[in-house]
């Protein structure tokens, strides 16, 4: 919902005629705002999910770590008008988790219930803990759903009396070292899939991608993840984000198999676990997939073909927080989580808030035009005649390739321009120490690999303007 100049002023025009009439409000805008406490403590007040439910769209606020860092946190109910909002229940929590539970007609997000009219109940047993993800249960998905905390519990949740009851504590379980930070999770066709992303350092491999198929559990990356999404349609793929050090990492799960692709990373500024928050995948529009990581939302088609992913590419480049986002009346929900002062380590920002921007899902498209830059290799040693990873391609403008090895070696550039992992041979370059190579304008396609001709130690990198 984008104004023009002329709305904007009417706008203005009208708020002033407000203001002389003696009126306090102002008319309708396109966005929602929420604050916490002034406390002390000053915090977050970020939007951890977005739910449309009973007629509402439903919304909780988030501080950044537990009761004792910020206060005024709530589960909000938005009527579908986008006027009237309604500060439901305070929590004083740190909550993104959601799911609608069909069997039960029931939605949860955070520590609630919601039944189809509306009416809430707050689960008091999730009160000190800090919930990001409830996925559909594999042994009773009628009758239970697993609940999943930041700190690593598994936990699972009769529907009916709401008493959870501890399966795992994953940080033991995973046998972790370093500091988890669990964020999404969702349960595909044979198993449950979750995303720890607690990340500090380039070479650390604490934090996670892991799978559960009801009895144990399997360790798919040691490296950052964030989200796990997908449909029980449409072929039944499960999609999984994270990253390294090189790239954006993405999961397709689909035929029992995973895939594993590579993605370029649009800013520098979200590599680290604390300024990451929820970057999610989201069905906008109908079966219609927006997947948002490290600052790149790109489009995805939900269903796999030819045994491979092609339906990925990129809308935009931005440096906002987006926590969650979600389609309602026809326009798409920006959650934020803008600036506060999170324990006054911020000297200019002093009042805990957020907001909701609505908008049409083609404004994104008006964003950052999409760049980026990552590949295959970060100082890693390569097997001679083994193919990397596919790397993106499609939807970049100018394209660089930058190749270091530490021995003289020759490296094969391959591309599948039909997505339908066909690869052919564009170019082989010679690299004794470092090479580049510049792409033609206009060339592309919409994976490219790299297969080395000996063994070394390699880096390579993309860099898309």
């Amino acid at each position: 919902m984008r104004l023009s100049r002329r709305e904007w002023l009417g706008l203005l025009g009208a708020a002033a005629a407000g203001r002389a009439a003696g009126q306090s409000h102002l008319p309708a805008l396109p966005n929602i705002g929420f604050r916490a406490d002034m406390g002390p403590a000053r915090s977050e007040c970020g939007v951890g999910a977005l739910l449309p439910w009973a007629e509402s769209l439903w919304t909780v606020t988030y501080n950044s770590h537990m009761k004792a860092t910020g206060s005024g946190l709530a589960l909000y109910r938005i009527a579908d008008d986008l006027k009237t909002v309604e500060r439901v229940h305070v929590h004083n929590g740190t909550h993104a988790n959601r799911l609608v539970h069909k069997e039960s007609n029931q939605a949860f997000i955070g520590p609630y219930a919601i039944d189809a009219k509306g009416n809430w109940k707050f689960i008091p047993e999730f009160e000190n803990h800090r919930l990001t993800a409830t996925m559909r249960h594999l042994g009773d998905p009628a009758g239970r759903v697993y609940v999943q905390t930041m700190e690593g519990l598994f936990f699972e949740m009769d529907v009916g009396d709401l008493k959870p009851r501890l399966l795992f504590d994953l940080v033991k379980t995973m046998q972790l070292s370093r500091r988890p930070h669990f964020k999404g999770g969702f349960t595909g066709p044979d198993r449950v899939v979750v995303a720890n992303n607690g990340f500090y350092a380039f070479g650390e491999d604490q934090a996670g991608l892991f799978e559960f198929d009801g009895k144990t559990w399997n360790r798919l990356s040691g490296k950052p993840h964030m989200d796990c999404a997908g449909r029980s349609t449409l072929g039944n793929a499960v999609f999984c984000t994270g990253w390294d050090e090189s790239s954006v990492l993405f999961w397709a799960l689909f035929d029992g198999k995973w895939r594993r692709y590579r993605l370029p990373k649009a800013s520098h500024a979200m590599a680290h676990a604390y300024q990451t928050e929820w970057m999610r995948i989201r069905e906008v529009e109908t079966e219609h997939f927006l997947v948002d990581i490290q600052g790149l939302f790109l489009e995805l088609q939900p269903m796999p073909f030819e045994g491979a992913i092609w339906g990925l590419k990129p809308v935009c480049q931005h440096l906002r927080i987006i926590p969650d986002y979600c389609a309602f009346r026809g326009l798409l929900a920006l959650g934020g989580n803008q600036t506060t002062p999170n324990g006054d380590s911020n000297p200019v920002a002093g009042q805990p808030q957020s907001g909701i921007w609505f908008c049409k899902t083609d404004d994104l498209w008006s964003f950052g035009k999409p760049q980026g830059w990552g590949g295959p290799w970060r100082r890693a040693a390569v097997k001679g005649g083994e193919p990397s990873e596919p790397f993106l391609m499609t939807g970049f403008d100018r394209k660089v390739l930058h190749l270091k090895a530490g021995r003289r070696a020759a490296f094969e550039i391959q591309v599948d321009f039909l997505g339908s992992g066909e690869w052919v041979t564009y170019k082989t370059l010679d690299v004794n120490g470092y090479a580049y190579h510049v792409f033609e304008p206009g060339f592309s396609a919409h994976w490219v690999r790299l297969i080395p001709g000996t063994d070394c130690v390699a880096s390579a990198e993309f860099v898309y303007t």
